[in-house]
């Protein structure tokens, strides 16, 4: 694993947010709706398999991941955010080496008891391809929900899940070549879901 490099302020990330993705907040399951336009899925396995079985099945996983990651942040430092799901408010400890970033309501329910929040921590890394491969491969199998992989401008993002990835690019145009670079690995549904 690479050494992260110190996190810039939890200020800077927020401003960088707000300008790049002001439609919404940074929950990588809400995005494709506002940002529909420069949104693009690729499945992780053939014929849209959810859960790799073997490791054969994880390594078309991994390679799927990292050949996408590969062409998004090639040569440059990327910032991966983790969410950490609490029913406090309080800030826990992240249990990684990503700093605090900020809090945001999952259920904002009157009733204090069923509320949730989503505590954003972010480590700042040089990538390199697999750098990723021990938090991807616990998002192949549904043990981390969440994650985001984006540039230190936030121009792109990357929302790996289990089943596949959401990929947001800068321009509908970018989206079409990277979509049609990978055309094997979209999903048949009309919509891209």
């Amino acid at each position: 694993m690479t050494t992260p490099h110190p996190l810039t302020g939890p200020a800077v990330l927020t401003e960088l947010w707000q300008q790049r993705w002001p439609h919404c907040p940074p929950v990588a399951h809400e995005l494709r709706h506002p940002y529909r336009d420069v949104w693009v899925r690729f499945h992780s396995l053939p014929k849209s398999k959810r859960y790799p079985e073997n490791e054969s099945e994880y390594a078309v996983v991994l390679k799927r991941y990292n050949t996408v990651l590969d062409e998004l942040f090639a040569g440059g430092d990327v910032y991966v955010i983790i969410p950490v799901r609490a029913a406090e408010a309080e800030v826990p400890s992240s249990g990684s080496d990503g700093g605090y970033w900020q809090t945001l309501p999952v259920n904002d329910d009157p009733d204090p008891e069923f509320r949730s929040y989503w505590h954003l921590f972010a480590t700042r890394r040089s990538w390199r391809h697999g750098c990723l491969d021990e938090q991807l491969r616990d998002v192949a199998d549904d043990k981390v929900a969440g994650v985001l992989v984006t540039d230190t401008q936030m121009r792109r993002l990357h929302h790996p899940y289990d089943g596949g990835a959401d990929v947001f690019l800068t321009s509908s145009e970018e989206r079409d070549r990277m979509r049609d670079r990978h055309a094997d690995w979209l999903s048949s549904h009309p919509l891209g879901f």
